[in-house]
């Protein structure tokens, strides 16, 4: 076995384990240290050197990664057979290798994706989740080193059946709670439990919320398409006699922003009694309402445990905080730890905890607050500007919730999605609404304002009039 001397110096800002990584590469390299030599084992080398077992594994796991050392089983680490050409142009290169990392700029990082699109960096303020996150790192890293709760992490779980109950009139247990990367990561979990209890028919708001459907479709579900009306999903369609779902979203209903009175809710608590069946409500941006105080939940209403709540974070925090939230009815919850125990967490833990901490310190009901505050300004620019500007051209459907305005428009040849194909070439986020009542003579879209900075509503708004004016 060889004897390794490198001399490792930690006031440099090249870690130890690179630099005794470097030092046996350049020494196989050089060959100074032969072909088939045997290395000191990982103890040997830490008490020799004065350092931790941990450097020296690093070192030796990079120098079997790049090759030039193999590990036998019960016998230790021996240098592998390496011949490269010009040894001291190689050592060069290796070197400026490993130092030239890639920097956080463009192509692979673009501070905005296409220059056109509207980004309000005012939506949020990444201070405090900076601050938040610093301190998981910083003074819960040893959480980060186990995987995570396949239900969600607790502290997470208990700052959200909280903070339901205080702002939405939830009333559940953290044990209730689960979380997951997304809706429709969700909506799959849902799939399971509720072909577990012999449902296999689901129906929907139309229009309603289209991405689930597809979800429900591939897991074989059978569905139906009930209409709305002005106080939402019209129970006397909703199939009878048989044990069945029913996908809602009562307290701001998508795309038309409506708001399900009490006595239709109990009148659809009634449904599901009578038929054996679930009530699956997507509580969809209730929390952001600009003319009034939020709806309470309809699972608060629900007494005998047949109400699926749903919640997600992606429009109070951010688009890319993929964090969403079910709150399971206990005979459901009972079925999702028999029916997921070989599942795993999907949702990143280090975000959990972040969100957790940021919740539990005050910051996110502070940035709720404003950014409601932010919305209902925007919102009331948006108003202002399409009345002036486009009168005889664009009718307000709605605009006192969530983060898009309903606009009806008048057909005269062009289709919805050539509309909404121009307007996303001047920066603007328009949708198509399909299915939008029965008339033929309007098309509806929907136009996500909360995108657009309130410096540049005016100009985005005279944009779109020119869009639809020259398109109509």
């Amino acid at each position: 076995m060889i004897s390794l001397t490198p001399i490792l110096s930690e006031g440099t800002s090249t870690p130890l384990y690179t630099q005794l990584f470097r030092y046996i590469r350049d020494a196989i390299v050089n060959q100074d240290i032969q072909p088939g030599d045997k290395l000191p084992s990982l103890r040997a080398l830490s008490r020799s050197l004065n350092i931790s077992v941990t450097t020296v594994e690093l070192a030796y796991n990079q120098l079997l990664v790049e090759g030039y050392i193999n590990s036998r089983a019960r016998s230790g680490y021996y240098v592998s057979t390496v011949s490269p050409g010009n040894r001291a142009d190689f050592i060069t290169q290796a070197n400026s290798n490993m130092d030239d990392r890639p920097s956080l700029s463009l192509p692979f990082f673009e501070k905005n994706p296409d220059n056109h699109i509207y980004l309000d960096a005012a939506c949020f303020d990444f201070t405090k989740w900076k601050k938040c996150i610093n301190r998981i790192l910083n003074d819960y890293s040893s959480l980060l080193l186990v995987e995570g709760d396949i239900q969600g992490e607790p502290a997470l779980r208990d700052e959200i059946s909280r903070y339901i109950y205080q702002a939405r009139g939830v009333r559940c247990s953290r044990e209730q709670v689960v979380i997951a990367a997304g809706t429709q990561q969700l909506i799959n979990i849902l799939c399971i439990i509720l072909q577990r209890m012999g449902i296999d028919h689901v129906s929907f708001e139309d229009p309603g919320y289209l991405p689930v459907r597809s979800i429900f479709r591939d897991r074989n579900f059978k569905m139906t398409r009930v209409p709305i009306d002005r106080d939402g999903i019209r129970i006397e369609k909703l199939p009878a006699n048989i044990p069945s779902a029913v996908y809602v979203s009562p307290s701001n209903q998508f795309p038309t922003g409506s708001v399900m009175p009490a006595g239709r809710r109990y009148a659809l608590l009634d449904w599901a009694y009578q038929n054996n069946s679930i009530i699956i409500e997507d509580d969809y941006n209730s929390e952001l309402r600009y003319d009034s105080r939020p709806v309470p939940s309809l699972q608060g209403l629900d007494s005998r445990e047949q109400v699926v709540y749903l919640g997600s974070f992606s429009s109070t925090l951010f688009p890319s905080a993929k964090i969403s939230y079910m709150v399971l009815p206990m005979p459901l919850h009972q079925l999702f730890s028999e029916s997921l125990s070989g599942y795993t967490q999907t949702c990143s833990k280090a975000e959990q905890l972040t969100l957790a901490l940021y919740m539990n310190s005050g910051y996110y009901q502070t940035n709720l607050k404003k950014q409601r505050k932010l919305n209902a300004q925007k919102i009331q620019l948006a108003t202002s500007a399409l009345e002036r500007h486009g009168g005889d051209t664009v009718q307000i459907l709605n605009n006192s919730s969530g983060i898009h305005m309903l606009l009806k428009l008048p057909n005269n040849g062009k289709t919805t999605e050539d509309i909404c194909t121009s307007a996303s070439k001047l920066g603007l986020t328009l949708a198509p609404v399909p299915n939008f009542e029965s008339e033929k003579n309007y098309s509806v879209v929907m136009l996500y304002y909360t995108r657009i900075p309130i410096e540049s509503m005016e100009q985005a708004i005279q944009n779109l009039i020119g869009i639809l004016k020259l398109q109509l």
